[in-house]
């Protein structure tokens, strides 16, 4: 019995799998992953009125390194400059693990 239920299960994961790469494996994108509209502030930053959660924050943080906002002394330590101040709220500094939930209030919420 343990050998039909081996050929039943590997058969539909084959058959799976060639479903998966004829529709192109598009997946569903679902959390941080999902395109998602942004507030007017981080979409003038972004350059976009929509992005994922994690492109937002991996663009802040080119933003930053290009410019050299890490404080030297304390690399936990953001400061801002007047571009940040758009979307961390007017504040001067900021620790870096605050920016995703500073980031989290531009996302429109989806019903």
């Amino acid at each position: 019995m343990a050998g039909a239920y081996n050929r039943l299960f590997g058969g539909c994961r084959a058959l799976m799998a060639a479903a998966k790469t004829e529709s192109g494996g598009v997946k569903k994108t679902n959390g941080i992953m999902k395109v998602l509209p942004v507030s007017p502030q981080l979409g003038k930053f972004l350059g976009s009125n929509e992005a994922s959660r994690t492109d937002a924050v991996k663009q802040v943080w080119e933003y930053i390194r290009h410019n050299s906002l890490q404080n030297p002394k304390n690399k936990k330590e953001i400061r801002c400059d007047d571009k940040l101040k758009t979307i961390f709220g007017e504040k001067d500094t900021v620790g870096f693990t605050e920016i995703a939930g500073l980031l989290s209030r531009h996302f429109v919420k989806s019903a």
